[in-house]
C-alpha cells in the first residue's frame, strides 16, 4: 500500500505546476494534501478510481486538507471535534478495518511566535486525539507538522532557535509525542541522512538546498513490522514543499 503526503501551497496553483503527472505516475493508494486553499465548489481535480474528502477552512483561500483514496473508508471525521481547532480545515481522519489514517496540517506558530501558545494547546489536544483512537486500532498520521525535530532536520539550526518550527517548545512536544509510542518513519529508516521537505522561495534556497524537514509520516509502534519504505520526493516541484511517501504492507 502506497501513501503520499504533500503540502501543495494552493492546489489550483500546484495543478498548473506538474501536480497531475506526479499524481498519475506515483499511483498512490491514498494521497493526502495540505494547504489546498479551496472550497468543494472550486475542486476540479476528481480523478477516476478515487474517493475524495475535503475539509475547507472557514476563511476562504486559507489552509484546508484533502484526501484522495482508492479504498473507501469505514468512517470519515473532519477535525478533532474541538471547536477551537476545527475552524481552519486542518485535519481529516479516515477509519479503515485495521488502522486510522490522519491527514493533518499543524498550525504554524507564526513570525514572532505570535501563535506559539495556541500551538502548544493544539499539540496537547492532538496527542490526546490520536491516543484515544489508538485504543481501538493503530494510527498513521501524515502531513505538514510544522516542526523540525532535530538539528539534522534543518540547514541552519543555530540561527533558527527562536524561529517558528524550530523552537525548543515545538521540538519537545514532538519528542513527547514520539515517546508516547510513535515512529517518525523517515528518520527511523534514515538516522543520519540530511533531507528536507520545505525551502523558502527567497535567496534560491531550494537550489542551494537550504531547507527544513517539516513533513512526516508517523505510525504507531505496532505497525513497525508493516513498514516497507519511507521516501522524500525532493526533486518534485510545484510547491515550496515536496511530497513524501510511505509504503506499508498488510494494513487493509
Amino acid at each position: 500500500m502506497k501513501l503520499v503526503s504533500w503540502n501543495v501551497a494552493g492546489l489550483r496553483a500546484c495543478l498548473k505546476k506538474g501536480f497531475v503527472p506526479f499524481f498519475e505516475k506515483i499511483n498512490a493508494d491514498i494521497f493526502c494534501l495540505q494547504e489546498v486553499k479551496i472550497t468543494e465548489e472550486e475542486l476540479k481535480f476528481k480523478p477516476d478510481g478515487y474517493e475524495f474528502y475535503l475539509n475547507s477552512a472557514q476563511k476562504k483561500g486559507y489552509s484546508g486538507t484533502l484526501i484522495y483514496t482508492k479504498h473507501k473508508p469505514l468512517n470519515v471525521t473532519f477535525g478533532m471535534k474541538i471547536e477551537e481547532h476545527d475552524q481552519e480545515g486542518r485535519m481529516i481522519t479516515l477509519e479503515f478495518n485495521n488502522f486510522y489514517l490522519i491527514n493533518v496540517y499543524v498550525p504554524n506558530s507564526k513570525r514572532g511566535l505570535l501563535r506559539l501558545d495556541y500551538r502548544m494547546t493544539w499539540e496537547n489536544d492532538f496527542l490526546n486525539y490520536i491516543k484515544t483512537l489508538e485504543k481501538n486500532k493503530p494510527v498513521i498520521f501524515c502531513g505538514d507538522l510544522n516542526v523540525c525535530h532535530q538539528e539534522i532536520d534543518i540547514a541552519n539550526p543555530k540561527t533558527n532557535l527562536r524561529s517558528a518550527g524550530f523552537t525548543i517548545e515545538e521540538r519537545k512536544k514532538f519528542s513527547r509525542l514520539l515517546e508516547s509510542g510513535y515512529i517518525d518513519t523517515y528518520r527511523y529508516q534514515n538516522p543520519t541522512k540530511v533531507a528536507y521537505t520545505w525551502w523558502s522561495y527567497f535567496a534560491h534556497a531550494r537550489e542551494r538546498n537550504i531547507g527544513w524537514r517539516l513533513d512526516y509520516f508517523v505510525i504507531s509502534k505496532q505497525l513497525l513490522s508493516n513498514m516497507k519504505e519511507a521516501t522524500i520526493y525532493e526533486d518534485i516541484l510545484g510547491s515550496d514543499h515536496c511530497p513524501i511517501g510511505l509504503e506499508i504492507k498488510d494494513v487493509l
